[in-house]
């Protein structure tokens, strides 16, 4: 019989409420064996937005999503490397489009049983788009939604 969190998908965004939810999710995988996917979104869609209405031109549009791509690049990397250390392996997926879509089609293709994403974002730069985001998630996700908050993350990976 499978586990009732057997598949987990992690959100990772770059912001540290991103990461203590990865740190929880690789404790979950050390104390459970559940299989873990850690997931970043390339934004395209807010950066096309943002090119439609004359707030990038084409080549900036371009960089940014760029530079998006290969911070989610070393936030996967980071996130691979937190799970090396406590013996687990996590897969990874790099995204394009919206965030809240993407993820939710990333939950239903691996089979997720769980989606776990970081709370209480703080940082000025990430909290409009995460938190829609998240609530959009929550929305419109058929799989159950674990959010882990303060330092919740961090003392499950601390004990693992």
């Amino acid at each position: 019989m499978k586990g009732l969190l057997s598949r987990v998908l992690v959100v990772v965004s770059g912001a540290e409420a991103s990461i203590s939810a990865a740190r929880y999710a690789i404790a979950l995988s050390k104390a459970y064996g559940s299989e873990v996917t850690a997931a970043y979104v390339v934004d395209t869609a807010s950066i096309m937005q943002l090119t439609a209405s004359r707030i990038f031109v084409d080549d900036e549009s371009v960089e940014y999503e760029r530079s998006l791509e290969d911070t989610g690049r070393r936030y996967l990397a980071f996130v691979a490397e937190l799970a090396k250390a406590k013996g687990v392996a996590v897969s990874t997926l790099l995204l394009r489009g919206s965030i809240a879509g993407e993820i939710v089609k990333a939950a239903e293709d691996t089979g997720a049983d769980c989606i776990i994403m970081g709370g209480g974002e703080r940082e000025a730069g990430f909290r409009d788009i995460l938190i829609e985001a998240n609530r959009e998630i929550a929305r419109t996700s058929s799989c159950p939604i674990l959010v882990i908050k303060g330092g919740a993350g961090e003392n499950a990976y601390k004990r693992a």
